[in-house]
């Protein structure tokens, strides 16, 4: 890796150092700050009065105590919908390390599920938080904020791509030029705030299965060549799972690229693939620095999301070390 490609390149922590601490909690964030993370990701949604809160699904039982707070508000299909409730309500919650359907921890070896208080975080306060450490540790550390669910936001009611940017707006997050990204797995979303909202934030178009159900987008279409020439056409870059760019067949077996980081940087495309994951490697792979191997050296992809922020920043130190000059 050339030490020009090593300096651009962005270490994003995945819901800040996630695989440490609670994910989307202030203390995660500032833990991957320490860590040396270049952005810092926020996943955002609405309460029900219009209250962007920093949190990855749009319901909270997975992650908060909100079940013994509120029994009874759960909605028909059994969740807890953030939208159904007041900031106000959501701050008298607890979040903890995520949980499955259970109540088993989906990580066992993070952080237990315990006596500590961890609250609900809302997107002015996070900001304010990365505004004032940057501030006071003379950091630049970035947003990469993330709306989720943009049209089911709009049938309930709630327009959360424009609350969104206005926030961010407001805090001084406008141009390419500033420390943000904004992403998105909903193409059509994606163009909405580029073309009708004219925002001129550096935009990332998520890259899913369609399995996921995350949009009406076609991911499959997305990777091939129209595709992703379709795709330059509004956005900056693509964040793709890490198997859509490289994979390892078999256990011993070398990484096999798909070509669709060369084929999204013949386009002018950043490359951010997600999540770089210590316990949860991609299929085969031996470990977390032959991932980085194929990713960075080969695939010369542009940034990582990873819940362990100092897995990635010590490859990187240590590839930088050994560099002539």
């Amino acid at each position: 890796m050339h030490s020009d490609h090593a300096s651009r390149f962005t270490v994003i922590a995945h819901r800040g150092a996630s695989g440490y601490l609670p994910e989307h909690t202030l203390e995660a964030k500032a833990l991957a700050i320490g860590l040396g993370a270049g952005y810092l990701e926020q996943d955002v949604v609405l309460t029900r009065d219009d209250v962007p809160i920093v949190t990855h699904d749009i319901f909270l039982e997975d992650i908060s105590d909100i079940a013994l707070h509120f029994s009874g508000r759960q909605r028909a299909d059994g969740h807890y919908y953030a939208i159904d409730f007041s900031i106000a309500e959501l701050k008298t919650l607890t979040r903890h390390e995520r949980v499955n359907h259970a109540g088993h921890l989906v990580f066992n070896a993070r952080f237990p599920l315990s006596a500590c208080r961890f609250g609900i975080v809302t997107l002015a306060a996070e900001i304010e938080f990365i505004q004032g450490i940057n501030k006071s540790m003379r950091r630049n550390v970035g947003l990469y904020t993330e709306i989720k669910y943009p049209t089911w936001h709009r049938a309930q009611g709630k327009d959360i791509t424009r609350i969104v940017l206005d926030m961010l707006s407001h805090y001084g997050y406008r141009a390419r030029g500033d420390d943000a990204f904004f992403q998105c797995f909903d193409a059509l979303e994606l163009q909405r705030v580029r073309r009708e909202l004219g925002s001129d934030l550096k935009l990332i178009q998520l890259i899913g299965e369609n399995a996921w159900n995350e949009s009406t987008s076609d991911y499959d279409a997305m990777r091939t060549e129209a595709g992703i020439a379709q795709v330059a056409t509004y956005a900056d870059g693509i964040g793709p799972e890490i198997d859509q760019l490289v994979r390892w067949p078999g256990r011993g077996a070398a990484a096999q690229s798909t070509g669709l980081a060369p084929r999204a940087h013949e386009n002018g495309l950043k490359v951010h693939p997600y999540t770089l994951r210590l316990d949860q490697l991609p299929a085969n792979a031996p470990d977390a620095d032959a991932v980085l191997h194929a990713l960075i050296e080969a695939e010369q992809v542009d940034g990582i999301f990873t819940d362990f922020t100092d897995t990635v920043v010590r490859y990187l130190d240590a590839r930088s070390s050994r560099e002539p000059g």
